[in-house]
């Protein structure tokens, strides 16, 4: 084969190779965007399991018209109600959604902390209150201190990205 179609095919098949591989499928999935698709994966596993605890009727209270906290349904030690199985839902899909790049992931870390953040103040007026229209306990209370922090890693975390060294002609 002479040197001009050998050089050719040669240049053919990188511009093959570097087409066939779109810039998304080459890179790897970072950290925060693992954790925010486990947090994502995690939050609607529960709100979806929790409907089965719950059921679908009473969303903010219980059969004779009592506030939700009156209603002792819980999972795992952690109160719910049907409104609780809808926040979780959505916290979770969203968390599937937005894990897909590092902006989303970060977007959704800041999400959690600022939501979570405030949904562990509220909780720490609320519990044992006629009006705590999401059910919550203390247990609840440390799991959203807990899921605050997380969400604040997956914001602010430091993401090491990879260079490629390797020389191309």
């Amino acid at each position: 084969m002479p040197v001009e179609t050998t050089a050719a095919v040669g240049t053919i098949l990188e511009i093959t190779m570097s087409a066939s591989h779109t810039p998304r499928a080459d890179r790897a999935m970072t950290w925060p965007q693992i954790l925010g698709l486990a947090f994502g994966a995690v939050y609607l596993l529960i709100g979806i399991i929790g409907f089965f605890i719950t059921g679908f009727d009473n969303f903010l209270g219980n059969e004779n018209g009592q506030p939700a906290h009156h209603v002792d349904e819980n999972l795992l030690g952690f109160m719910i109600n049907p409104m609780h199985n809808v926040v979780h839902i959505l916290i979770g899909a969203v968390g599937l959604a937005l894990s897909r790049t590092l902006a989303g992931a970060r977007t959704y870390g800041w999400l959690l902390a600022i939501g979570y953040g405030a949904a562990f103040v509220y909780g720490l007026v609320a519990v044992g209150e006629d009006w705590d229209f999401l059910n919550l306990n203390a247990a609840d209370n440390v799991l959203h201190i807990l899921t605050a922090l997380v969400g604040l890693a997956i914001a602010l975390g430091p993401v090491r990205t990879a260079v490629d060294h390797r020389r191309t002609v």
